[in-house]
């Protein structure tokens, strides 16, 4: 795995050097956008909104529409400018406080890293063990501060196993209030049938075994996939256009050598023999 944030856990002038790394990623289902009538991928391209050109990536930079967006002005900030913003989260992730596991809500749960304390120093293991054994001793989590991304966020800090686990949460703000009319109406339920359901409940709960399961859909669309390629139901799409523009350029290339080379030799016969100087 690929470290995607380094620095320290700090509490009061405590430091615990850490690496985070993502904890889960998105299995790719293998469906890529085409064009239906041949085959061809479908590719985006970075264009210039004010002159239409493609935009080199060296080229791309970061700015902000300033006015929210109506004043048609861009404040472009480059490298440096952004450089001098970073807070102090962005090398130490600051212990703000503990809580209880349960009074965090999920929905506030943004991403999910492994944190690794750092392989190259070597008085980092016992405090992070220290820390991991802690929270799981006292039931609770630690509420951090963090600058991930270009992203100042709050997170917090789980014991899983002996590792930590850090879970970085959305702002207040980011988090959608629902408003569906069902919320608004009165449902009347009897004690009695909310209790049959919870008894239910209760005699089908088990152990999580995520094992257990398979991904039907995967299992559906390769088979379905296989079978188009067994019974030849598949396109063959064309080089794409700057293949195309290449291996053009190159033919014109060795013709225009090869017609050359055929061209030396007639002219050097037809050049007029030169008399030599005479004294």
């Amino acid at each position: 795995m690929r470290s995607v944030w380094q620095g320290s856990i700090g509490f009061d002038d405590i430091g615990v050097p850490v690496r985070a790394y993502v904890a889960a990623g998105e299995r790719r289902s293998g469906l890529v956008q085409v064009h239906t009538t041949d085959g061809g991928r479908v590719r985006y391209r970075r264009v210039c909104e004010a002159d239409g050109a493609e935009v080199p990536r060296g080229e791309v930079g970061r700015g902000v529409l300033t006015g929210g967006g109506t004043s048609g002005e861009v404040a472009v900030l480059d490298d440096d400018d952004l450089a001098a913003l970073d807070p102090p989260t962005a090398r130490t992730m600051r212990i703000e406080s503990f809580l209880r596991p349960a009074d965090l809500d999920p929905v506030h749960v943004a991403g999910h890293y492994y944190l690794e304390p750092a392989p190259d120093d070597p008085g980092a293991v016992t405090p992070y063990v220290l820390l991991v054994e802690a929270l799981r001793l006292a039931e609770r989590v630690a509420l951090v501060k963090v600058t991930m991304n270009r992203s100042e966020r709050l997170g917090v800090l789980v014991p899983r196993d002996q590792l930590l686990v850090l879970r970085t949460l959305h702002w207040p703000a980011q988090v959608r209030t629902p408003d569906f009319p069902f919320l608004h109406d009165d449902v009347e339920l009897r004690l009695s049938q909310v209790r049959a359901a919870a008894t239910m409940i209760e005699e089908l709960t088990g152990p999580y075994e995520p094992e257990a399961f398979s991904d039907d859909y995967a299992a559906a669309l390769d088979r379905l996939v296989a079978a188009k390629v067994e019974g030849g139901d598949v396109l063959r799409p064309s080089a794409p256009a700057g293949d195309e523009r290449v291996a053009r350029l190159l033919r014109l290339l060795t013709e225009a050598a090869q017609s050359a080379r055929r061209d030396v030799p007639a002219q050097r016969e037809t050049e007029p023999e030169v008399a030599p100087a005479r004294d």
